[in-house]
């Protein structure tokens, strides 16, 4: 199984229809804050928490090719903290997010992450996942075979299992995971539903977010968690969000447009370009960039 992009989901799709293991996710359950009207600022203390996750000169390439897209990426991420990264197509910025999380297809070629005081390119793919960090799928696969509610209980027993937690029985885990479906405005009948199959865009955007809410990690990295919602879909996926939010853990959200930070309020906004993080600002430089474009912000 899979609830990670290159976390667990990239070790373990593979192994899906055999019942397997974990994810991580996101955040603990208490708010910190509720979904608010549009613009209003929804916001942990930002700058005061633990140092979660740090890059410092951060190189890649693409692993067959070697051809460079990551160039000195440079970020700090405390606890309590939400952070966006913006940039044109092609800047790095999802290469960034699969960077951390072990993608295979990129290596890193200079520079180091740490999280949460260990180094992040010493582990492997799964490790990560089981010290806390995930990644949303940009384009969630699908998992013919596999019932969201096996998957759910699998990937949460085992998230479970990595913290010395007793893990769920299945009427124990429906309790659990009833009240987090209503939250994201999910009919029931997406349990017995194979993960992903048949979904529109939407459904498997919702589907990431029950898994983030499922799960509990320390730094959650949403890529485009935005596209292909409407409106509604994306106000339900937002409070869920917000809804993890506390000042244990952090957010990176990977976005094009305006409207998401509009309902998941960052602390920070950085600008990427030619695989480096050339600005970074509060949340004006969101609205500098859509009032005015790139051009704008040099």
């Amino acid at each position: 199984m899979a609830a990670t992009m290159m976390n667990s989901r990239l070790s373990m799709s593979r192994t899906a229809q055999q019942s397997a293991a974990p994810s991580v996710a996101f955040g603990a359950r208490r708010a910190c804050n509720k979904l608010p009207a549009r613009g209003t600022v929804v916001k942990c203390v930002a700058g005061e928490g633990k140092i979660l996750l740090e890059a410092k000169n951060v190189h890649s390439v693409i692993d067959e090719t070697d051809q460079a897209i990551l160039k000195g990426v440079n970020i700090t991420i405390r606890a309590g903290e939400v952070h966006a990264i913006m940039g044109k197509n092609g800047s790095g910025k999802s290469t960034f997010s699969k960077v951390l999380v072990g993608h295979p297809s990129y290596r890193v070629t200079e520079g180091e992450a740490i999280f949460k005081g260990k180094a992040l390119f010493d582990m492997k793919p799964e490790e990560r996942s089981h010290e806390g960090l995930f990644l949303s799928f940009q384009s969630p696969i699908e998992i013919p075979g596999v019932s969201n509610t096996d998957f759910l209980r699998a990937a949460c027993n085992a998230r479970r299992k990595s913290l010395g937690q007793p893990e769920f029985d299945p009427l124990e885990f429906y309790a659990y995971l009833v009240p987090k479906l209503e939250s994201l405005n999910m009919d029931i009948s997406f349990l017995n539903r194979n993960v992903n199959e048949g979904f529109s865009g939407g459904e498997k955007k919702r589907n990431e977010i029950l898994q983030l809410s499922v799960l509990e990690a320390d730094v959650a990295i949403l890529d485009e968690i935005d596209s292909g919602l409407d409106v509604d879909a994306l106000r339900d996926v937002a409070a869920a969000v917000n809804g993890l939010r506390n000042e244990n853990n952090a957010v990176l959200m990977i976005t094009h447009y305006q409207r998401l930070l509009d309902y998941i309020k960052p602390d920070f906004v950085h600008i990427m370009e030619g695989g480096q993080i050339i600005k970074t600002g509060g949340p004006e430089l969101a609205f500098q960039l859509e009032e005015g474009g790139f051009a704008a912000l040099k």
